[in-house]
Parts: C-alpha cells; structure tokens; sequence
C-alpha cells in the first residue's frame, strides 16, 4: 500500500490568490527540493498515511452541519489544498482522482520546479525560482523589492505579487507600499495578502 508523508492536515479559510476567504481543508505533505530564506512553514516533520487514512483525517474535520451551495457544481464541492513543502514530490494524477471519487475539488500550491498532476481543479504555482513551463491558474511571487520580482514564462489566469513577510513591521511596511507601486506600474499584476496572518487564523 503506497503511504504519503503528511506534515499535516487542518482545517481553515485560504488565505492568499484568487480563492483568498474559502473554507479548505488543507493537507500539507512533507519535504521540499528548495530551500527559500524566506519561507515559515514547518513541513520536515511528518507521519505516513494512505490515502484512505488521508481521507478518514479530512472527514473528521469536517463540520456535521455544513452544506454546500443547493445550485451544486464545483462551488459545492469542499476544496482540499494539497501544500508543502512541495507536494508535486508525491502526489500524482491517481491520488487526485481519488479525492475527485469522493467529492472534493482539488487545488494544488506548487513552487513550479516539477510538472503538477493535469487532473487538479486548481494551480497555485510560487516560483523561486525559475520554473518548468506549465499553464497554471495563478502564478502568486513573493515579492521583496521590484528588482527581484521573478522573470519566468508561465501561462496562467491570473498573476500576483505577494508582499514578503519578514517578521519586522517596518520592512513589511517598506515591501507592502513598494509592492504596490509596482503593481500600479505593472496593472497585469494584482495583490495577494497573507489574510490569514491578518486575521490570525491557521
């Protein structure tokens, strides 16, 4: 039976892109091929579980009296985001269908350095670095300084800049109005923030 490494699974709103303020169940697998300076999530640890223990996990989060929109499609399926780390290093086009078989909509967050399942519903690609060449449904870049806003060639739906979260409300300050000059000198983008630090939920 093929296990996964799962660093963990919760509950919460998405926080960032375009499905920024949506219920999600969140399964964050372990392990990463980069290692960014900037980056605050804590993915090294994990625990094996199958994709029937996987599913068990999302179930048992799930409240007893939510329901989905009566018009259905995909608006009233749960979505289930599959993070990291990296999770292209395990999760393929079978373990997608899987969910898929079960009900829930699937969105991947990806840094873009390895060919993402063609089955998922969603796209999240974060580039650090430059990424292989796949059409994506965003493009979201962490974004220090406009020097370093990465030059890449991604097809995507929508693409935005993300103001990086240094830890010092000063920086953070100087990146977010930097940021948004950039934008507003380069409309194609749009701004993502990291609502869920706002609000301080996971």
């Amino acid at each position: 039976m093929r296990t996964f490494r799962v660093n963990d699974i919760f509950y919460s709103l998405q926080g960032e892109g375009r499905n920024t303020g949506r219920a999600a169940v969140f399964v964050r697998f372990a392990g990463c091929n980069l290692r960014c300076p900037f980056c605050d999530t804590e993915f090294e640890t994990y625990r094996e579980m199958s994709n029937e223990e996987i599913l068990d996990a999302v179930k048992a989060l799930i409240p007893s009296n939510q329901t989905p929109f009566p018009w259905g499609g995909a608006g009233g399926r749960l979505l289930i985001v599959l993070t990291g780390g990296e999770p292209t290093l395990q999760v393929d086009e079978t373990f997608v269908d899987f969910l898929h078989e079960h009900g829930y909509e699937v969105a991947m967050e990806s840094n873009g350095t390895r060919p993402a399942p063609k089955n998922l519903d969603w796209l999240t690609v974060s580039p650090k670095q430059k990424p292989v060449r796949q059409h994506c449904n965003e493009v979201k870049v962490v974004f220090t300084d406009a020097e370093h806003v990465l030059d890449f060639d991604l097809e995507a739906d929508y693409y935005y800049l993300q103001p990086c979260d240094t830890g010092d409300v000063q920086r953070n300050r100087a990146i977010t109005q930097a940021c948004v000059e950039y934008i507003k000198a380069h409309p194609q983008w749009r701004l993502s923030l990291q609502t869920h630090k706002l609000i301080d939920i996971p």
